[in-house]
């Protein structure tokens, strides 16, 4: 969830119109890191992009608020894709798990085009301007994960607390696992060490293996309630042991 040459898409290639020009934001964003690599970040301004994609400073700014914003092109949409996502949910989704689910949605952006994700990350490594914006893009990407969790954790104790800590772990893990995988330079397989880093949230934080469904209480606690259905006129030693037997007991 850290923030991916040119022209990305889903399959990696610059998508082409007729006479085999790439679209206007494509072409922008070719541009754009061009001149990034030649010149540097700071030394590239919004003038010299256009130029060299041969349109006006008028486009830029229908498709990029800023410069920085042609540096994570993609992300308003993964932001929209992951809240359509934990929109989607039903109450019988375990939520660690859906959340988890969701932030899977962010690594398959930066797999679409590993060569710009890997790029986009060295770029921002050099430029502290750059670090900054990222950091509150992964933020706005936790807030949309705890506002789910919230919702789900509603009148539990530590509810919200529960659902910040949950957001932020799953943040973490799975940006450690991103991270390391774009510094190789997308060497081997990103969804393995993703799956992995969140796996452990998962494991921390999510129901034990064979636990029943959230919300209901496990056998032996305050709550838990046995019926045990034995025939009348039964001695009472029977109905101990159907009692014990029940409990699992030997």
């Amino acid at each position: 969830m850290s923030s991916s040459s040119a022209a990305p898409r889903r399959d990696g290639k610059a998508e082409a119109v007729a006479g085999g020009k790439p679209p206007m934001r494509e072409a922008l964003v070719a541009a754009a890191f061009r001149l990034f690599v030649e010149r540097g970040y700071e030394r590239t301004t919004v003038d010299d992009i256009v130029a060299l994609a041969g349109v006006g400073r008028r486009s830029f700014f229908r498709y990029f608020p800023s410069k920085e914003d042609v540096v994570f092109p993609d992300h308003e949409r993964c932001l929209a894709d992951m809240t359509a996502f934990l929109a989607a949910s039903s109450q019988g989704d375990e939520p660690v798990r859906r959340v988890c689910d969701a932030a899977r949605l962010v690594l398959r952006m930066y797999a679409e085009n590993p060569a710009f994700s890997v790029q986009r990350y060295r770029l921002t490594t050099q430029v502290p301007g750059l670090r900054a914006y990222e950091l509150s893009v992964v933020w706005r990407y936790e807030r949309a994960l705890a506002a789910y969790l919230r919702g789900r954790f509603a009148g539990q104790p530590d509810g919200t607390l529960r659902a910040d800590v949950i957001a932020a772990a799953v943040v973490a893990a799975h940006n450690n696992a991103l991270r390391s995988w774009l510094r190789s330079g997308a060497q081997g397989d990103a969804a393995t060490a993703v799956d992995h880093a969140l796996g452990l949230v998962q494991s921390a934080f999510g129901p034990p293996a064979g636990a029943i469904g959230p919300g209901e209480p496990g056998p032996g606690e305050p709550d838990d309630v046995m019926v045990v259905v034995s025939r009348r006129g039964a001695p009472l030693w029977r109905v101990v042991q159907e009692i014990e037997t029940a409990l699992g007991r030997p």
